[in-house]
């Protein structure tokens, strides 16, 4: 679509459609721009008409002179549902969000992650790698960057984390290799269940074709099953080797490195500098080192970035030792997928903090692991009493009004030798803005023990 003169309305004012407002003004067209938030601070939009508040199907009739509403660019987190989305539908107005509208002004091949957890690590990573190899990347998308913003820089690859909503509203994405990590339940408040959510993330795939890459996790059946519905060329990543016949293309863990074969060619990766823990990581670094190897990057350049990673904020990171007890801030832990490995990633007993909205999933996943690891469970925010419903028995409970009542529970609680891990199993919406705030004011409750 050529954008110049063209009325577009853009569905929601956050990072995103900021940055989509900033690109089609760019390209000429006539913004309509809409927020539900109210008091939302308007000064940095680009020339438009603004409306904020409760969503209005009025604002789609404008008056002579002007044109009608050409194009809806929808916000990540504006649900299909909305007031809008479905008065642009009802109007036959095409709908397209930020990742769509994107990609059509980047020139660069793209790398697109998905996945339930670990999206942003093997993200980051994956553009460290690419600059490690002297490649000018950008790194973004659902990861903070919006890939609007990549428009009109010669990049030589675009590394893009990629969620479920924003791949409800593509139609021409085309990533030149597209990798999936995980599937396990998460936003069941969106999503009426597991197979309606996956079927989201497949759509990574869709528009692929035999000249593109399908990185997939051979360890997931949910993943898995995909191989058999890509048109792209697969790579399988997974712990075991895989079966002669399964694939030609496969990475897998050898006790101290990554083992692969490409069409036949095998090499090595070495991991004696990475220090990422968990089982989880080592999924994502050999992902990331698919990806890396797709692109033609050398696997010495894989290994020695592989060995400057350390890894993101709030992902299983290390806070302070207080006499003898290690304090974790796992606060990206938003759902119990991500839980679960983090549990396993921490060695000894550990002084469980969960807690906040809940998503829709089932917590009974966490009762083998809170059984073999967890000596207390301290539950926090609006799903505490269904959590603690769900989890009776599997270990001691306690329950905070607020983080900062847990951490002390916690520190009264915890001996020499235990972890106490902030990994809630929820979003943070219910008290703070986000994961990264509630992370952060974890970090500062704990330097002041």
């Amino acid at each position: 679509m050529e954008f110049n003169g063209k009325r577009v309305m853009v569905i929601g004012l956050g990072i995103s459609g900021r940055a989509v407002a900033r690109l089609l003004a760019a390209r000429g067209s006539q913004l309509l721009m809409t927020d539900r938030s109210a008091d939302l601070t308007c000064e940095d939009l680009p020339a438009g008409v603004v409306h904020l508040g409760a969503e209005d199907p009025a604002w789609f009739d404008v008056a002579d002179p002007a044109p009608p509403v050409d194009l809806v660019v929808a916000s990540p987190g504006v649900p299909q549902t909305s007031t809008l989305m479905s008065a642009a539908r009802a109007r036959r107005i095409p709908i397209i969000g930020e990742l769509e509208l994107g990609s059509r002004f980047v020139s660069a091949p793209m790398v697109a992650i998905t996945g339930t957890n670990g999206k942003s690590t093997v993200t980051v990573l994956v553009g460290e790698i690419c600059k490690a190899a002297g490649m000018k990347t950008f790194v973004g998308g659902n990861l903070g960057t919006p890939l609007a913003t990549a428009m009109g820089v010669d990049f030589d690859v675009a590394v893009i984390e990629v969620s479920s909503y924003q791949l409800e509203l593509i139609e021409t994405f085309k990533p030149r290799i597209a990798i999936h990590l995980n599937l396990t339940d998460d936003h069941l408040d969106r999503y009426r269940d597991l197979g309606e959510y996956g079927r989201a993330k497949a759509r990574l795939f869709e528009n692929q074709d035999g000249t593109d890459w399908a990185i997939l996790n051979r360890d997931d059946p949910q993943v898995w099953k995909l191989a058999r519905e890509v048109r792209s060329q697969v790579f399988s990543f997974g712990f075991e080797r895989p079966a002669g016949g399964e694939t030609s293309r496969a990475i897998w863990y050898d006790g101290s490195g990554f083992a692969f074969v490409n069409a036949h060619h095998t090499g090595r990766i070495a991991l004696s500098g990475f220090t990422l823990p968990g089982r989880h990581n080592l999924l994502n670094a050999m992902a990331a080192a698919m990806a890396a190897l797709a692109l033609g990057i050398a696997p010495q350049t894989i290994e020695h970035a592989l060995t400057a990673f350390t890894g993101l904020p709030h992902r299983t990171e290390f806070v302070r030792d207080v006499d003898g007890v290690k304090y974790v801030d796992d606060s990206k832990g938003t759902n119990v997928g991500a839980v679960v490995e983090a549990l396993a990633a921490i060695g000894g007993p550990v002084i469980l903090i969960a807690g906040g909205v809940d998503k829709g999933g089932d917590y009974g996943p966490l009762r083998a692991p809170l059984m073999e690891k967890a000596r207390l469970l301290i539950l926090i925010g609006a799903a505490r009493d269904k959590m603690r419903a769900a989890l009776d028995g599997a270990t001691a409970i306690e329950t905070a009004s607020a983080l900062p009542e847990a951490v002390r529970i916690a520190a009264l609680y915890a001996r020499r030798g235990d972890t106490v891990m902030l990994s809630p199993a929820c979003s943070s919406f219910d008290q703070f803005k986000d994961y990264a705030e509630r992370g952060r004011v974890f970090q500062e409750l704990v330097r002041a023990l």
